[in-house]
């Protein structure tokens, strides 16, 4: 049987020292931890249970509290917590003077913002970025959202700041088809049929970088191919892509129970010019 791994991760730097196949192992750990902590507390597992890998990826990439997590849906934070020094005390899980369900800034320097459901992850991220950059500090924001908040109106509305926003900000939808019910609506529609070749999205990438490099390519003109390549794929497939069409780099949809593999695109994209967005499908 092999030592646990989960209870010696007191910070999330922790994890850069374990090999895939250790991270394979912790995936399992923090998943039958939240079943068994999660029948005697209470509280959401399904959604944490959907979110495990893409947080272990998420906290191997980047380096929180430098980096901003902001969750909505923010009871989908529970591998967050284990892996920000408070496995010990996940047994006072919404308990009185015990941990939050929710993130929450006053019991971890770790969690950035304190949410629930209201749909607000883009437009509080967008305001972290903003922040940053006008104080000049360092770190990049990741709003991870699901696809039934991706249907409210203000997660509409952060969208359509997100083109104009610095380029430390990422966004990470995270699609299983489910609200609190089973999704219904033009935009589960819409992420249902929405299909991107990863082949294509990563030539794109590196050749874009490459033209960068030598001088070819600025951001006027990259804005410009998107929308021919946007042009090009609309005739092609008969369906335009909301997120580029809005100037945001759109990647996916990519297996979000794969947590190498989503490792290694966000390390691809992170440091990428403009506003990105990952698409992850975690059935």
């Amino acid at each position: 049987m092999h030592p646990s791994l989960l209870q010696n991760i007191s910070q999330p730097r922790d994890l850069k020292r374990l090999s895939s196949a250790q991270i394979q192992q912790l995936c399992g750990e923090i998943r039958q931890f939240l079943l068994d902590s999660v029948s005697k507390t209470g509280g959401h597992l399904a959604s944490n249970l959907g979110a495990v890998e893409l947080t272990v990826a998420l906290h191997r990439v980047f380096e929180t509290p430098q980096d901003a997590f902001v969750f909505d849906v923010g009871h989908q934070c529970y591998t967050h917590k284990l892996l920000t020094g408070r496995y010990q005390r996940f047994g006072t899980l919404r308990k009185l003077d015990g941990l939050s369900g929710f993130p929450n800034p006053n019991e971890s320097a770790h969690d950035a913002f304190i949410a629930g459901h209201g749909n607000t992850a883009l437009s509080v991220a967008i305001g972290i970025a903003w922040a940053k950059k006008l104080k000049g500090e360092p770190g990049h924001v990741v709003a991870i959202i699901g696809d039934g908040s991706m249907s409210g109106g203000l997660a509409f509305e952060g969208l359509n700041n997100a083109s104009s926003t610095p380029n430390n900000l990422l966004i990470i939808l995270n699609d299983n088809d489910m609200s609190i019910d089973r999704s219904v609506g033009g935009m589960k529609q819409y992420l249902f049929n929405l299909t991107t070749s990863n082949r294509y999205n990563q030539l794109r990438f590196k050749t874009s970088r490459l033209l960068f490099k030598m001088g070819l390519l600025n951001e006027d003109r990259r804005k410009a191919l998107i929308r021919f390549a946007n042009s090009l794929k609309s005739m092609a497939a008969q369906q335009q892509n909301i997120f580029e069409g809005m100037n945001i780099r759109y990647f996916g949809p990519i297996n979000g129970h794969d947590v190498k593999n989503i490792a290694r695109v966000l390390r691809d994209i992170k440091d990428m010019q403009g506003p990105k967005i990952l698409h992850l499908l975690s059935l």
